[in-house]
């Protein structure tokens, strides 16, 4: 067994070591993100969950250049990866297509995080001539802002029209 396991290791020598350096990059990028990502919501005021779904993201984007970055290290042909990537994009894209608004919401909803127009707690005023709305904001999650109206009304609000509806903070938390 230890000569087939010395045989696996000289023959694959450089896929393992290109892989742990890889590897080793990676959780380098993650922390130094994770760090940096982790002080701006804490330094705007973001609560925990928040912050934590932002990683979520980046961790899944990390995981991506991992995978794509490996893929060639590890000899796998380019007409075979393409077909692989290929097949995927496709049931992703019908799924996408039918599903546009959650992806256009998850990114409004990184956006607003890293903009933060306003806060948990401002009152605003969403201008829109059709259905105007007047709420203070009681939480902004991934895919729609909670809002609760003077009368005591909770509305889900999607995060994909904060970015296409005009809004008015009338006051500050």
């Amino acid at each position: 067994m230890e000569v087939l396991d010395n045989v696996f290791f000289n023959s694959y020598q450089r896929e393992i070591v290109a892989t742990a350096e890889v590897l080793l990059f990676s959780l380098f990028i993650r922390f130094v993100i994770s760090t940096l990502v982790g002080r701006f919501g804490k330094k705007s005021g973001f609560s925990k969950p928040r912050i934590r779904l932002v990683l979520k993201y980046i961790d899944f984007l990390i995981s991506i250049f991992i995978i794509l970055t490996l893929v060639p290290v590890w000899g796998v042909e380019r007409k075979q990866a393409f077909l692989v990537i290929s097949s995927i994009f496709t049931v992703i894209g019908v799924a996408m297509f039918a599903q546009w608004s959650i992806l256009s919401n998850i990114t409004a909803g990184i956006i607003i995080f890293f903009s933060f127009p306003f806060r948990i707690g401002d009152k605003i005023k969403i201008l829109d001539k059709d259905v105007p709305i007047e709420a203070e904001i009681i939480d902004i999650r991934l895919l729609y802002t909670l809002l609760k109206t003077d009368g005591g009304e909770r509305i889900s609000y999607p995060n994909n029209l904060f970015l296409q509806k005009g809004i008015a903070i009338i006051s500050k938390s």
